[in-house]
C-alpha cells in the first residue's frame, strides 16, 4: 500500500497552518545575518526576520541545503514507512539544493539498497520561488490527504509547475543591488531616482518586467502584468511581505481585475527577503496556454 511524503523547502514560503493541516515536510534553510546564524522558521518567524534585517546592515545570507541533510531525511522517511517521497525545491538556478537532493538520492539508495524498489523517490525543480512552487506542493499534498495516489500526484506536478509564473513589485533596491539580483549601479540609480522594478520568476530565471516611478504605482503594475499574461479563470496567489496594506491592496486591484479573489497569500521567509528586501508585493498565477 502506497504511503505518500511530500517534501520541500522553506522558500516555498507555505504557511505554518497549511504544512501543518496538509501534513507538508519543510526542510529550513540556515539563514546568516551578521555574525549570528538562524533555522528559517525555527529560530525565527518572518516578522522576526524582517526585523532583524532592520536591525543588521549586514546582507543576509542563506545556505544550501547539503545531500547529507537530504540523506537524513529519505533515510527517516523510509523507515517510518514511506513508499513514496515527493520532493518540490527551490530554483535549480538559483541554488545548488536540487542539485544536492539528486545526488543524495543516488547516494542513499547506494547506502541503503535494501530500499530499494520499496522506495520511490521523485525530485522536482520548482523552478522559482515562495508561490510558484510552493502553491502547487500544497495541492500536491491536498491531493495525497484525499486519496491520490503517487503517479496521480506526480503527474498534477510535471503538469503544473513548469506553467507557474510571479510578478513582484520591489520596493527598495538596497538588497536586491548587494545580492546581484539587480546590478548594484542599477540599484543606486534606481533609489535616485525612485524607480521601482517589477521582477517576474519564470522558467528558472529572474528578469525586469517592467519599472514604475514612485511607489503608487507598483501594485497597479504588477496586477496589470499579471492579468495579461495568466489564464483565465483560473487561480492567483497574492505575494507579500512586511506590509499587509501592500497585501490588502493587491488582492483588492486583482479581484476587480478578474471578478474573483485569491485562492491564497503567501509571506515571503528569509531566502526570498535575502534577496529582494522584506517589502514586496505581488502575484502568482499559471500562465495562458
Amino acid at each position: 500500500m502506497e504511503k505518500i511524503r511530500v517534501i520541500t523547502d522553506s522558500a516555498s514560503d507555505i504557511s505554518v497552518e497549511e504544512e501543518k493541516a496538509y501534513d507538508i515536510e519543510i526542510i529550513p534553510f540556515d539563514v546568516i545575518l551578521g555574525s549570528k546564524s538562524y533555522v528559517s522558521r525555527v529560530d525565527v518567524d518572518n516578522e522576526g526576520f524582517y526585523k532583524l534585517m532592520e536591525e543588521c546592515d549586514d546582507l543576509p545570507l542563506t545556505s544550501q541545503i547539503t545531500p547529507y541533510r537530504f540523506q537524513e531525511i529519505f533515510l527517516k522517511d523510509a523507515e517510518r514507512g514511506f513508499t513514496d517521497l515527493v520532493v518540490v525545491l527551490i530554483n535549480s538556478q538559483g541554488s545548488a539544493t536540487y542539485g544536492n537532493a539528486l545526488m543524495a538520492k543516488d547516494a542513499f539508495f547506494e547506502e541503503h539498497p535494501e530500499y530499494q524498489g520499496k522506495v520511490k523517490i521523485d525530485v522536482y525543480d520548482g523552478r522559482g520561488y515562495n508561490a510558484v512552487y510552493g502553491y502547487p506542493v500544497v495541492n500536491a499534498a491536498r491531493m495525497v490527504q484525499n486519496g491520490s495516489n503517487a503517479d496521480a500526484v506526480r503527474t498534477y506536478l510535471s503538469e503544473n509547475i513548469d506553467n507557474r509564473q510571479l510578478y513582484f513589485g520591489i520596493y527598495s533596491l538596497k538588497y536586491a543591488g548587494k545580492s546581484g539580483r539587480i546590478p548594484s549601479a542599477a540599484a543606486f540609480i534606481g533609489d535616485k531616482l525612485n524607480l521601482k522594478p517589477i521582477m517576474k520568476i519564470a522558467d528558472n530565471q529572474i528578469s525586469t518586467a517592467a519599472k514604475v516611478r514612485g511607489e503608487g504605482k507598483l501594485i497597479s503594475k504588477a496586477a496589470t502584468l499579471a492579468v495579461n499574461d495568466m489564464e483565465p479563470g483560473t487561480p492567483y496567489q497574492v505575494v507579500y511581505g512586511c506590509d499587509e496594506s501592500c497585501r490588502d491592496e493587491m488582492t483588492k486591484i486583482m479581484t476587480e481585475k478578474t471578478g474573483y479573489a485569491p485562492d491564497g497569500y503567501y509571506q515571503i521567509g528569509a531566502a526570498v527577503a535575502a534577496n529582494a528586501g522584506p517589502r514586496v508585493c505581488g502575484v502568482a498565477f499559471q500562465i495562458k496556454k
